[in-house]
């Protein structure tokens, strides 16, 4: 007669098939909660490190907003001084213009007398 014990503890078929880590096969079940926080918390931490503290690989921010909005402002910058320069070529066209009116003599001016 082939009996199995209860008190004898079942092997797995092959080795290395058990899915925990050695550490934690032999530990009771307060201490793997304690292990699997650490490691948790490690994974966590190496996750900061890689990818900066705020966001961890599965919250990555996309960049292309902000580069819309760089570009939007580049955009802002330059044609302000467009309209700036283009402003200043106005004024000086305008003083040019009033300058040659007065320096030039009267054309036939005609008095009237009646």
């Amino acid at each position: 007669m082939t009996s199995t014990h209860p008190d004898t503890p079942a092997r797995p078929a092959e080795p290395g098939t058990d899915l925990a880590p050695m550490p934690m096969r032999r530990t009771g079940q307060s201490e793997r909660y304690v292990l699997q926080a650490a490691a948790l918390r490690r994974r966590q931490l190496r996750a900061a490190v890689l990818y900066g503290s705020a966001r961890s690989w599965r919250q990555r921010q996309p960049l292309w907003p902000a580069a819309l909005i760089g570009a939007i402002a580049v955009a802002l910058v330059v044609a302000a001084f467009a309209v700036a320069n283009a402003f200043e070529k106005q004024q000086q066209r305008e003083a040019e213009e009033e300058a040659e009116r007065l320096s030039a003599p009267p054309a036939a001016v005609q008095l009237h007398r009646p």
